[in-house]
C-alpha cells in the first residue's frame, strides 16, 4: 500500500532540456559542431 510520502512524491513533476542531459564534452555535441546536415534539412 502507498503512504502519503509516495503518492506525492509520483505527482511531482521535473522538466529537463536537452541541454541539461548531454554533457558539455560529450560526442554527441562534437560531432554536432562539425559536421553540416544543412543538405538533408533545407
Amino acid at each position: 500500500m502507498m503512504t502519503r510520502n509516495q503518492i506525492k512524491e509520483r505527482e511531482q513533476l521535473e522538466m529537463l532540456s536537452i541541454e541539461q542531459l548531454v554533457p558539455d564534452d560529450h560526442l554527441v555535441r562534437k560531432l554536432d559542431a562539425a559536421l553540416d546536415f544543412s543538405l538533408i534539412y533545407p
